[in-house]
């Protein structure tokens, strides 16, 4: 993994990852489809459309963003995935027409942005392109440094009989940096797919929201709406523009109804 770009996630996940992912929490859709308040959506990392094409079946409009012109060929092989408005490019950096109501990235891709720098250029791409009640969805894994043993590990993540998955992250603390590589062992050989990442905690995240001038709404531990608390293991932050009327002691909701 001596180069490595936005795009070499997808272009490396893009023939198995339906297979590997086949499907979603249907809290997911259903609280996606609840916060588009009806108006048309952006996806960062479309993929293949796991996420995308439920909601178009919905009635949202869908709109994407990915950096993996073979991901978008899968998404577009797809009934209903040549419909859907993709831009290819980095999400921190590619402009699009228009403004929408809900602009979301799920799964960990946000962590896909290999430095702070280019992490808070997407929150402030985002800003750019939020309608005016519009608002900014991120779900990401909580950083656990206490798996690391010397700054990695090995984990078996799939024993069947005739293939083995294994993980193999190298983590550097200082950069927040994880550098994994997803070994695959069958009869037809040895395949090797690297993913890195920057991780961020989510009070970093928030404070990236205020630099571009957004401020946390909701946290939730879970997309069924469980509270995030410090046993969580993921969080989905729901932001949206700063309002004058808010202050720092103004803790997020749990639910939008609140």
């Amino acid at each position: 993994m001596t180069s490595y770009d936005a795009s070499d996630y997808g272009e490396r996940f893009a023939d198995v990852y339906d297979r590997w992912y086949r499907s979603c929490d249907p809290y997911l859709i259903n609280t996606l489809e609840e916060l588009s308040y009806g108006g048309p959506v952006l996806e960062l990392g479309i993929g293949t459309g796991r996420i995308a094409l439920p909601l178009v079946n919905r009635g949202v409009e869908v709109h994407g963003i990915d950096a993996s012109p073979s991901m978008v060929a899968q998404l577009r092989n797809k009934p209903g995935g040549d419909e859907i408005p993709v831009n290819i490019g980095n999400f921190a950096d590619v402009d699009i027409e228009g403004r929408f109501s809900l602009i979301f990235i799920v799964f960990n891709t946000f962590f896909g942005l290999l430095s702070q720098n280019e992490q808070i250029r997407c929150f402030r791409n985002v800003a750019k392109h939020l309608s005016e009640d519009g608002i900014f969805l991120i779900e990401t894994f909580v950083p656990d440094i206490k798996r690391f043993d010397a700054g990695e590990f090995v984990k078996a993540s799939k024993i069947k009989d005739d293939e083995i998955s294994l993980n193999v992250p190298v983590h550097d603390l200082v950069n927040q940096r994880l550098n994994i590589q997803h070994v695959v062992i069958n009869e037809k050989g040895i395949r090797f797919f690297p993913v890195k990442f920057r991780y961020a905690w989510h009070s970093e995240l928030d404070l990236m929201a205020r630099l571009a001038g957004l401020n946390l709404r909701y946290r939730w531990g879970k997309w069924n709406r469980a509270p995030f608390t410090s046993a969580s293991e993921k969080h989905i932050s729901v932001y949206e523009r700063m309002r004058d009327e808010w202050n720092d002691d103004q803790p997020p909701v749990s639910n939008p109804s609140e």
